[in-house]
């Protein structure tokens, strides 16, 4: 039975694909967790490969027909090993959020003590979160960031860590600013006899790239998404030395996934490929720049950045200093209508809450694969601030609209479909 004609396209879908691939050409994407792809990664991603069942490992397949995608995800973990220097990888995890589950089935048990970043001060859902299945089924344990500085203190993680005693401790964030060494969290793992997890979602593309220290070396095991800095298709891996391989490879597939989309792991392949060139290192130290200035165009317009600065991809804005009255989810509404994507984010010691928030996060991945400059940063701060300082006038934000898309223009990413 054949496709539908032509005349049968399903318009209607196509059609709101064509406003998302406007939307994304004429505005700031400045979500710290979003990226553009290259169209190779796209086209992997949508290849034939999204018809094939394959479920198990490279020569280990539950179904017939998987010469071809074993070779392709044998290569894609051999790209991985190498741009990261592990001993192991899975590169079937079908997000972050999968990936870092798959580990705790693999290498604790439930009710086991695990110590991580607390999700109002920086950390990801899935690191003890009381909402998430990671705080419903281990005893986590959190560290916070310091009331002052804003950023980790690692006396205060020793000390829990001591008087915890936990099976392990993961370290990553989501809305943390600040570089994260590793040796102090292999110190501290050490001294407690804890496994160290290494959570580099959002900074996998700067460990790539050179642009931010490589925890592979000090980590039992380093779970990152592809997607976000590392400029790939939306998923998961995992990196682990030999030791823990085949509990990792096990809690995937059979403990916690079926069958692996083998079009996305191709388009990690492409993924890995590209962050291997030259080009990628240039992009990763220009990402950290154009961070830092923006975060410095934003504190002459008034805001506060929490910790002080930035030293990654991201900062975390303040707004009370800024604007009392202005919360998080309001900026990012009227944000939204001035052409410029972020979102609302708690800051240290919210006093609102996280569905309102007093401050919003903001990342340069996407528009430093624009190719924008610091230059530009200057303009983004001040487009943001005269948004938001005029927010109850519409024709103003119209204006920063139109200001938005002659910027975008200048540096196009997709192509209009002919």
């Amino acid at each position: 039975m054949p496709w539908p004609s032509e005349t049968q396209r399903d318009t209607e879908v196509f059609g709101l694909i064509d406003k998302e691939r406007e939307r994304q050409n004429t505005g700031l994407q400045l979500i710290a967790s979003e990226n553009f792809t290259s169209p190779d990664v796209m086209e992997a991603t949508g290849s034939v490969l999204t018809n094939k069942y394959a479920e198990g490992y490279p020569g280990k397949r539950y179904y017939g027909g998987n010469a071809v995608v074993d070779d392709i995800e044998a290569l894609a973990i051999e790209r991985v090993k190498k741009l990261f220097g592990a001993e192991h990888a899975n590169v079937q995890p079908h997000s972050g959020a999968s990936a870092n589950m798959a580990v705790y089935l693999g290498l604790i048990k439930p009710g086991d003590t695990v110590l991580g970043l607390s999700l109002d001060h920086g950390g990801h859902l899935t690191h003890g979160s009381p909402v998430n299945a990671s705080g419903i089924l281990y005893n986590f344990q959190s560290f916070r960031v310091g009331a002052t500085d804003e950023r980790l203190d690692f006396d205060q993680i020793r000390d829990l860590a001591i008087k915890h005693k936990p099976k392990m401790i993961v370290a990553g964030t989501t809305s943390y600013p600040r570089r994260l060494e590793p040796q102090p969290f292999r110190a501290i793992a050490d001294e407690v006899g804890a496994l160290m997890m290494f959570d580099i979602a959002h900074i996998a593309g700067l460990v790539a790239g050179g642009a931010h220290p490589n925890p592979v070396p000090y980590a039992d095991v380093v779970t990152f998404t592809t997607h976000k800095t590392l400029r790939g298709p939306r998923g998961g891996c995992i990196l682990t030395t030999a030791a823990h391989a085949a509990a990792i490879d096990k809690a995937v597939f059979p403990g916690s996934q079926g069958g692996p989309l083998e079009h996305a792991v191709a388009a990690k392949a492409v993924a890995f490929h590209e962050a291997m060139q030259p080009s990628f290192k240039d992009y990763a130290q220009q990402i950290v720049k154009n961070a830092s200035a923006l975060a410095e165009a934003l504190s002459k317009q008034g805001f506060r950045l929490v910790s002080g600065g930035t030293d990654t991809h991201m900062m975390v804005v303040d707004l009370q200093p800024f604007d009392a009255e202005l919360t998080g989810k309001e900026s990012q509404l009227v944000l939204d209508e001035a052409g410029i994507t972020l979102n609302k984010n708690n800051i240290p010691n919210d006093p609102r809450s996280p569905f309102v928030t007093s401050g919003v996060r903001i990342g340069t991945p996407a528009v430093t694969t624009q190719g924008m400059k610091e230059p530009e940063m200057a303009l983004i701060a001040e487009y943001i601030a005269t948004t938001l300082r005029n927010r109850n006038n519409p024709a103003a934000v119209a204006e920063v609209r139109a200001k938005v898309a002659a910027l975008c223009a200048k540096f196009p990413v997709y192509p209009k479909r002919a």
